[in-house]
């Protein structure tokens, strides 16, 4: 049976009068991807909000390998890895530089080896790991930051609109990674917005709508999610 890393039961958001989080219920096993899906004000940053603990829930639950984000909050976030939609590195230090520096803060030892395959890992060019982070491009940063969640051991990765502002060869690296890693048992939980890159790389999608799960789709045997489907269901929902 597959474990299950995340789940949300009955999980209610409220802000004031405003209920922006409704009774959301879906669950991510270990080793999967899954893409909650929504425009703009559907509720997708809030939910990952919850999950990081930056939001508390009104009501219901929201676990990650168990343990609850009301109480454990500290020990989720020394497990899961975070890759926000613009990486925050420091420009002046150099990739490898950057992964040594984050992995002292969180007291996690590795040699220059396992950095180093860390850095082949991902595909990150051996010419830019000596290289200062201001000279790289988005996708580049995104690998250093993988790299590192790899290093400190996530088992969990939580990305926000991880393919905004990437190129055509950046978005199809970027999906070969995360289908990579999910193979050797990751799990991925991203929001986006992007109807075609959730079909290609998610097992299953959760379409929020007003802060309301109102469709699930998976890829059951097949390579990918039905893109048209998903796309037809997604734009029906924004036009109401």
């Amino acid at each position: 049976m597959q474990k299950e890393m995340i789940v949300s039961s009955s999980l209610s958001v409220c802000f004031e009068q405003q209920t922006v989080l409704d009774k959301v219920n879906f669950k991510v096993g270990q080793g999967e991807v899954f893409a909650l899906l929504g425009g703009n004000g559907a509720g997708k940053s809030t939910t990952l909000k919850t999950f990081l603990g930056t939001i508390s829930p009104t009501s219901g639950s929201a676990t990650v390998m168990g343990m609850s984000v009301a109480t454990d909050i500290d020990s989720i976030r020394r497990k899961v890895a975070y890759l926000p939609e613009s990486v925050m590195l420091y420009g002046h230090l150099t990739g490898v530089e950057n992964i040594e520096y984050f992995l002292s803060l969180a007291d996690v030892k590795k040699s220059e080896s396992e950095i180093e395959q860390a850095l082949l890992r991902v595909a990150l060019q051996k010419s830019a790991w000596h290289r200062a982070m201001s000279n790289y491009s988005k996708g580049m940063r995104q690998k250093t930051a993988i790299a590192l969640a790899l290093l400190r051991d996530a088992p969990v990765l939580f990305l926000d609109e991880p393919t905004s502002g990437l190129d055509p060869n950046a978005i199809d690296e970027f999906n070969q990674l995360i289908t990579t890693l999910a193979s050797e048992g990751s799990t991925i939980f991203m929001v986006t917005h992007d109807v075609y890159g959730a079909c290609q790389i998610a097992h299953r999608i959760g379409l929020l709508n007003n802060g309301k799960i109102v469709g699930m789709f998976e890829r059951g045997n097949k390579t990918h999610i039905d893109t048209e489907e998903v796309h037809a269901a997604f734009s029906a929902r924004n036009k109401q």
